[in-house]
């Protein structure tokens, strides 16, 4: 079983792989296999990448992501990151881009709007938030679905037993009204991290709680 010191040993190292982050001014903390991140990065994206690295690491059970974003002086305006934003979605999203508003504040993303999946909500946040000059990403996007719960249950139950990389035997799902709950146990976060994401690839889920937890 790894200890808190061998867990923040991990992390570090692969923080330091990861050729996508500078690292240098990250600092990792570990208690009761909790991994904290803080320091500064020079991009939101970094931020993001950074807490999936933690997230990897095995014996990890929770990361707590206070990176401070830092840009650089790019003198770059909201009206200027708003038209960028636009710009993209019309770009990467173009058959729903026209359901979505941006609204620029500070360097602040809110993105607004209703999608009937998941993947679009995603695909959304994913458009806008490499755009120099942004912060942070708000998705307000909201799901809307056409579908039963039984029909949303069933669809993530086959994902769930398609998938190599899981066993679907020990994951248990319910649903209420389109809000999913996943529960059981798994030997890694990146398994529960599958898991879920399984579950938002389904039409018409709107929320998935993960309460899934992670054998010692």
């Amino acid at each position: 079983m790894k200890s808190d010191s061998d867990i923040k040993r991990d992390v570090e190292y692969e923080l330091h792989w990861d050729a996508d982050i500078d690292a240098t001014d990250i600092g990792v903390a570990v208690k009761n296999k909790v991994v904290t991140l803080a320091g500064i990065v020079h991009s939101y994206d970094q931020k993001l990448a950074a807490e999936r690295d933690a997230k990897r690491v095995l014996g990890v059970l929770a990361v707590a992501n206070d990176i401070e974003v830092k840009l650089p002086d790019l003198g770059r305006t909201d009206p200027e990151i708003a038209r960028d934003a636009v710009a993209a979605l019309k770009a990467q999203v173009p058959h729903f881009n026209d359901a979505i508003k941006v609204i620029v504040k500070d360097g602040c993303i809110d993105l607004d709007g209703e999608t009937e999946w998941h993947y679009q909500r995603r695909r959304a946040e994913d458009a806008v938030r490499r755009i120099k000059g942004v912060k942070s990403v708000n998705n307000l996007i909201l799901i809307h679905p056409k579908l039963s719960p039984q029909d949303i249950r069933s669809k993530i139950e086959d994902a769930l037993k398609r998938n190599a990389e899981l066993d679907a035997s020990h994951i248990m799902i319910e649903t209420n009204g389109n809000e999913v709950i996943l529960k059981g146990k798994v030997h890694a976060w990146v398994e529960r991290e599958e898991a879920e994401r399984a579950a938002w690839m389904a039409p018409g889920v709107a929320s998935v709680l993960n309460e899934i937890t992670i054998k010692p």
